[in-house]
């Protein structure tokens, strides 16, 4: 970093690994093998990129950060397994780096500021990957896979889409700058098909999103206050459904908010 006159950019929420037994790890837990097609979030200066690179077929990573563009192209530039997108996670068209109906995997070390939303954006892809292999604040991870009765609308989330797991948690000190949290490698297996055609996942989460909004309250009176329907009405919904109305949430399975959405309010649509 000294070398190349570069610093972690704390707007980008940059933590550089640099243990390299750890990446390893990451890696053989991803299952990657020479016929995956990797796309990596995120490279940094690189040292997942080169463990991915001796392990798959192909590595497509996607960097932000311009002022570690030179070096990643200077380091990984002459493999031809190798291409770096100089971008946005966020805004990038995977759908052109990524042929369509190729399979493919994600093994990412999640820039903090921006890891949920690029997961979010991975599982609702038209052609998502296969996996993710990602590494984030502990405390995301295990929301991301948290059962009832500790459930929230980001394990909803990532539940609706994959089955989700934390393969290790990850201290600070094999970072540069520690962050002030642990961190964790999740991974997270794509369904071959979410529970609700693609049609009807707005209102699904339409509905988790009321439910969750006042989830100190009886679910009930949640999703009564937020899409603004009769209390009643909202009970009879519930009960057809099979959830006790008296119920919070964050003790909601998956599959119930499923059936709930699969229900009808009986005196107005959602």
């Amino acid at each position: 970093m000294k070398s190349l006159g570069i610093r972690p950019n704390k707007g980008y929420g940059q933590n550089f690994l640099f243990e390299r037994g750890l990446v390893e790890r990451m890696v053989r837990a991803a299952g990657v093998g020479p016929n995956d097609l990797v796309v990596e979030i995120g490279p940094g200066l690189g040292i997942l990129t080169d463990e991915l690179l001796r392990k798959s077929g192909r590595v497509i990573s996607i960097e932000l950060d311009r002022t570690l563009w030179p070096h990643l192209e200077r380091t990984f530039g002459g493999d031809p397994a190798f291409t770096l997108v100089q971008g946005d996670a966020l805004t990038v068209e995977l759908a052109t780096l990524v042929p369509d109906g190729q399979p493919w995997v994600v093994v990412s070390n999640l820039p903090y500021s921006a890891g949920t939303a690029i997961v979010r954006r991975l599982l609702e892809l038209p052609h998502p990957p296969r996996r993710l292999t990602v590494m984030l604040q502990l405390e995301v991870a295990e929301r991301m896979v948290a059962l009832p009765p500790d459930m929230s609308v980001l394990g909803v989330a990532t539940q609706f889409y994959a089955d989700a797991r934390i393969a290790f948690p990850v201290p600070p000190e094999v970072f540069i700058p520690p962050p002030t949290v642990t961190s964790a490698v999740a991974i997270l297996d794509i369904k071959g098909a979410p529970p609700l055609p693609p049609e009807e996942r707005e209102r699904f989460f339409r509905i988790v999103n009321a439910g969750f909004r006042q989830k100190r309250k009886q679910v009930a009176n949640s999703l009564a206050a937020d899409l603004d329907l009769p209390k009643d009405a909202v009970a009879h919904w519930l009960e057809r459904a099979g959830i006790d109305p008296m119920r919070r949430a964050q003790t909601l399975t998956v599959d119930e908010w499923v059936a709930l959405a699969m229900a009808e309010p009986s005196e107005a649509s959602v």
